[in-house]
């Protein structure tokens, strides 16, 4: 008869079962129990089906936008069947419930784009298809090669892959970090940051907690990474001030700049035809900068840009 005591983990991370998911989830527990002194076995992977992983023919926004990636992680987060929910930070909703927090972000990997089936935007063949659901990608390639055309691609990144090699799509576009972090960076090339601007948020592992939890809070914060926070709640800031969705096609590229940061931001129209930046420099925190950055764009936006943005 085994009388060794029963083991339970000191801590339960939820994530998506989507092997690029699973891969940020297992860099966090790994980060944790180094914080920690913890044996991995102590910190357990719960994974979920999310809504957003179970239709994947048509765009996300048809189908209830960026919530679909975490309302089940939400139920089981308002639960207390996980201590702590991993989330790719750009793939989460801006208004979240008042129940949560970000109680700690994991240091940010690569924010580019990275293009697969091609070089560089301007090697694309004359008249490609290009496979992407993503508006801001959509808009940007249309903006930069009208002579394009876009097609649905939704799936993780395996599936994605897939749909290239069967020919439904000549390039798409994937992730720098994503692929990083599956150790499939040569898959794609990355795009100059400054040339083709990412998505708010890109390359963030967020963990969110309850905002009564005290002890999760604190775990999540040994492991918090203040310049990825500062960034991302500066590029979520901005994203709140536009009444940005899952609809808006908007870039933004987000850095350190001696001693504050620098924010460009581009908004487009669906089709790629208006193209409205602008930058702003502030300080770590002070969000001011960026609300009237928002406001600016707004302002000189084309109708048929800012009537995707809830902010106009």
């Amino acid at each position: 008869m085994n009388d060794a005591p029963e083991t339970h983990p000191k801590f339960r991370l939820g994530t998506r079962n989507s092997p690029l998911a699973m891969a940020q989830a297992v860099e966090t527990r790994e980060r944790l129990c180094a914080a920690h002194g913890w044996a991995l076995e102590e910190v357990e992977l719960v994974p979920v089906l999310a809504s957003g992983d179970k239709v994947l023919d048509r765009p996300l926004a048809e189908i209830g936008g960026k919530a679909l990636w975490t309302k089940e992680l939400d139920a089981w987060l308002g639960e207390g069947r996980i201590d702590a929910a991993v989330h790719s930070a750009k793939d989460v909703e801006t208004i979240r419930p008042d129940a949560f927090h970000f109680a700690a972000h994991l240091p940010r990997a690569d924010r580019r784009d990275a293009l697969v089936g091609a070089d560089s935007i301007a090697a694309i063949p004359q008249g490609a298809t290009v496979g992407t659901s993503a508006p801001r990608r959509a808009a940007q390639l249309l903006n930069l090669r009208p002579d394009c055309k876009v097609v649905t691609f939704r799936g993780n990144v395996a599936t994605r892959l897939g749909k290239l090699e069967a020919g439904e799509a000549d390039v798409t576009f994937l992730a720098a970090a994503g692929l990083e972090r599956l150790g499939q960076s040569e898959v794609g090339a990355p795009l100059d940051q400054n040339d083709w601007v990412p998505a708010a948020a890109q390359g963030v592992i967020a963990l969110e907690c309850r905002v009564d939890d005290a002890n999760a809070t604190a775990v999540l914060a040994a492991i918090d990474d203040v310049a990825a926070r500062v960034e991302l709640e500066a590029e979520r800031a901005l994203l709140a001030h536009l009444g940005g969705t899952c609809h808006s096609p908007i870039a933004v590229l987000c850095e350190p700049s001696d001693d504050a940061l620098t924010m460009r931001a581009v908004l487009f129209s669906p089709d790629g035809s208006d193209r409205v930046e602008g930058t702003v420099s502030f300080s770590a925190g002070d969000h001011a900068p960026i609300a009237a950055l928002a406001a600016d764009l707004l302002s000189r936006a084309a109708p048929e840009t800012a009537e995707h943005f809830g902010g106009a």
